[in-house]
């Protein structure tokens, strides 16, 4: 049952990820800290005389700060998350915690064999759950989410049907996706292998036709060809698609995708001339089996062959797609969705981080205390009030602009999905022309968002001092499995080639049309690029940055104009250097990576200016539009401040040292002005004590009861441990003791 203050999570539910919260906890007489457990298992060290924490309690801290909103926070939940969607993930929520499966309160002390077998009876089970309540396979993909696990089954949703979806023909379809959504076949993507990842056209495996039969054979020639990383390969899928080389009467056609069966659906057991097996622990992702295959000779049916675009012939005769990108489709699905959970990864690490630092409090400071109304108040539990760490300005600017670039993140995320959408639409139709823009911008946009995420996971952890260390603070787990997004579908670094590949050939075609002094009408080309037709003009580097007042300063269009001519003058100075061969295409790696960078900030900023004048933002009260139009700033101001490197390395003169006074002086003035807001605003995004399974991020503020309360369920604390730890007979009592291990404790006495 959700808290009676916040009316949002009460009447909705969760946000994207997530659930109503529980009820805070009652007095010590009425709910235990800690579940009654049997005598000879209590821990008898477990808060000895229901001791209370020192100082104001965390409950109060966190009310009286969110007493400070100054926008009705169920109105931007809404905003953020939808209406429907909310009700949606709080019907799931109260089914899930209904049942015992989906209990997490054991979950840090697992090790990665019990956790796995966890995964898979949750994954069944909301299987046997959807069947039971007629879910879809979203509402299956929600719950799952909800649980906030990566299973054995997350593969099958992602990459497996999507890619059926996508690549199949109407008959294949028909045959393959009602197995595939009523689970009577799990699925999972074979592409990368243990020789290559990022370069998919050097693949080794091989699907070599054969007419006589009508059948492919399937073959890893090497080592290096071991499918390796699938998620959901290693104990767990039934069929495959699998990534080859297609080769017909000898001549190679590069790679193409075929579904092929590679466990008996009998008893499971891989089928003749398939070797797999699970790769092994991982810094993450303890819970999937990423695993490894290897093919020797296997046949496999002329239809195994996914046939929407491409067509093998039963006489072998080849028909090529009319693009070799259409089978991008499901690549910039992937990234694409990537892209948008970027946010809720980010503010999900800003929401533990931000609550906790408005309950811990450390020292005494005056200064950054004078708005604390509980270090003013009379008869508090202590003598003296610490400092909350929220109230220390470098806690704040940590916290601040976290929280910016999430709500960046998100308008981000949302453009991205409704760019993906419509290419969908446009493909359906046989229309290529925003393919190429959407997959440089997927591939961009993934490497940057990415980072800025998991730069702020782990920088949110440390703001959260020794207590993030904790498994239990719901960080080293959450970075663990969020790690792999900076890597699958595509190297960060690598990915930044492809988008400046595409914004080096964009700019000439402009160059070329302003040379030739063609009419070009802005509004006709496409949004991400139409900057770069003004930097293709004679003079554009002689531009100045038109910021005088601070008014001038808090105008998007000044602000999205300065991004925009970073990022034409770099990409303008790249095609220069590479043209006059100055450079290679290689040799400007480094270059590159900055200018798909420059690229990408500036659609981003972009993404959140277009997102403040939308009319779906428009329609929100003038408290929330406030709000949001500082957020803004703040996220656009100091990714100013933090590039002004590259600002002046393209243009010396274009932004002036008393432009940079009125940046660094606003970016502090934000802050102040967001700092009442802070806890608020990461409560918007709505997620649930279920789903964040931190002690530090809790709703209600217990975060010392909270911590006390898990420690007491370690099992080095509990059962045959409750007193001495079961090792001390056979490895600590010799060294103490002295002699054997059976020597009497007696005689160590001093």
């Amino acid at each position: 049952m959700a808290p009676k203050n916040h009316l949002a999570l009460q009447e909705h539910g969760t946000a994207d990820v997530t659930a109503s919260l529980p009820a805070a906890r009652r007095s010590a007489e009425e709910d235990p800290l800690v579940p009654e457990l049997a005598t000879s298992s209590r821990p008898p060290w477990n808060n000895p005389n229901n001791l209370a924490p020192a100082g104001p309690p965390g409950s109060e801290s966190l009310a009286i700060e969110r007493a400070k909103a100054s926008f009705p926070v169920d109105e931007l939940t809404v905003f953020l998350n939808g209406k429907e969607n909310l009700e949606r993930d709080r019907t799931l929520t109260k089914v899930l915690e209904s049942e015992k499966v989906f209990d997490k309160k054991d979950w840090y002390y697992q090790g990665r064999t019990e956790r796995f077998k966890g995964s898979q009876e949750r994954a069944r089970r909301i299987v046997e759950i959807g069947k039971e309540h007629d879910w879809d396979r979203m509402t299956k993909w929600r719950a799952m989410a909800i649980v906030d696990e990566p299973g054995p089954f997350a593969l099958h949703f992602s990459m497996f049907i999507p890619t059926l979806e996508g690549q199949a023909t109407d008959e294949q379809m028909a045959k393959w996706l009602p197995l595939a959504n009523n689970f009577r076949i799990i699925g999972c993507y074979a592409q990368t292998e243990l020789g290559h990842g990022s370069n998919v056209q050097g693949l080794e495996t091989t699907a070599t036709y054969i007419p006589e039969t009508e059948e492919f054979e399937i073959h890893s020639p090497s080592l290096t060809a071991s499918k390796w990383w699938i998620g959901g390969l290693g104990r767990t899928a039934t069929h495959a698609i699998v990534v080859a080389r297609l080769i017909l009467n000898g001549k190679d056609h590069g790679t193409h995708t075929f579904i092929v069966q590679i466990r008996s659906l009998e008893d499971h057991t891989p089928l003749p001339g398939i070797t797999i097996g699970d790769v092994g622990p991982k810094l993450g992702y303890q819970q999937v089996d990423n695993g490894f295959m290897l093919f020797d000779k296997v046949r496999v049916p002329r239809d195994a062959m996914l046939m929407r675009y491409a067509r093998v012939e039963a006489d072998g005769t080849y028909s090529r797609p009319p693009s070799s990108k259409l089978s991008y489709g499901t690549m910039v699905f992937v990234r694409s969705s990537i892209v948008s959970n970027a946010a809720k990864n980010l503010a999900r690490a800003a929401t533990i981080a931000t609550r906790y630092s408005a309950v811990r409090r450390q020292f005494c400071n005056a200064e950054a205390s004078k708005d604390d109304s509980l270090v003013q108040q009379p008869g508090c539990p202590t003598a003296v009030v610490e400092t909350a760490v929220i109230d220390y300005p470098m806690q704040q600017y940590r916290l601040m602009t976290r929280i910016a670039q999430s709500y960046a993140l998100h308008f981000t995320g949302v453009a991205m999905m409704d760019l993906y959408n419509e290419l969908t639409q446009l493909l359906a139709e046989g229309n290529l022309a925003i393919l190429p823009e959407v997959h440089a911008t997927s591939s961009g946009l993934k490497s940057l968002t990415t980072d800025i995420a998991y730069a702020g996971l782990e920088d949110l952890r440390r703001a959260c001092g020794g207590h993030g260390f904790l498994k239990v603070s719901g960080f080293p787990e959450f970075i663990g499995d969020y790690a792999p997004n900076v890597t699958y579908e595509g190297d960060n670094y690598m990915l930044t080639q492809q988008t400046a590949r595409y914004l080096l050939k964009t700019f000439r075609g402009f160059r070329k049309l302003v040379g030739s002094g063609s009419k070009v009408d802005p509004t006709q080309l496409t949004p991400t690029t139409r900057y770069l037709l003004a930097a293709a003009a004679p003079g554009f580097a002689q531009q100045t940055w038109p910021v005088q007042t601070l008014d001038d300063l808090m105008s998007p269009a000044n602000i999205t104009a300065a991004f925009a001519f970073r990022a034409g003058c770099m990409v303008a100075q790249l095609v220069q250097s590479i043209d006059s061969k100055q450079q290679t295409f290689t040799s400007a790696q480094l270059d590159i990576f900055k200018v798909s960078r420059a690229h990408c900030e500036y659609v981003i900023i972009d993404n959140f200016a277009q997102a403040l004048v939308d009319p779906r933002t428009a329609s929100l009260s003038a408290q929330t539009q406030s709000v949001l139009r500082k957020l803004f700033f703040l996220f656009a101001l100091d990714t100013l401040e933090n590039s002004l490197g590259s600002f002046l390395s393209i243009s010396p003169s274009y932004i002036s040292p008393p432009q940079i006074a009125l940046i660094k002086a606003q970016i502090l003035r934000l802050i102040a002005d967001l700092r009442p807001d802070a806890v608020s605003l990461v409560d918007a995004w709505g997620f649930s004590d279920y789903f964040l399974n931190s002690a530090l991020g809790r709703y209600d503020g217990k975060v010392y009861e909270a911590l006390v309360e898990h420690a007491s369920r370690n099992p080095l604390n509990v059962g045959p441990n409750k007193t001495v730890h079961e090792g001390y007979e056979t490895s600590y009592r010799p060294l103490i003791v002295g002699g054997s291990a059976d020597a009497r404790i007696g005689k160590a006495k001093l």
